[in-house]
């Protein structure tokens, strides 16, 4: 397991996704890559409100929506918010 693995903030990634969730609630429509950050975000969700607590698998989760984001930024997918944000907020729970 990698240092920024360990060094996770679950707390803040619950809250990431919360909003996170919140926030792609509000997108029109359900292009591929809106659904597939759609379901890396459920997925996120459901390993936090997991009883046993892998970091490793929280990491891979963030790191896979955090390119997601990257991926979807010019498709311009949310209305009032802003991407980079999300991304900023993922490199820094990661300790990137």
């Amino acid at each position: 397991m990698s240092n920024n693995a360990k060094n996770i903030d679950l707390e803040q990634a619950a809250k990431l996704i919360h909003e996170l969730e919140r926030d792609l609630a509000k997108v029109q429509g359900g292009a591929g890559d809106v659904q597939r950050l759609r379901d890396e975000v459920e997925t996120l969700r459901n390993l936090l409100n997991s009883p046993v607590q892998r970091h490793h698998w929280v990491s891979d989760s963030l790191h896979d929506i955090r390119s997601l984001l990257d991926e979807t930024v010019d498709e311009a997918i949310y209305e009032g918010t802003t991407i980079s944000r999300y991304a900023a907020d993922i490199a820094r729970i990661l300790g990137l």
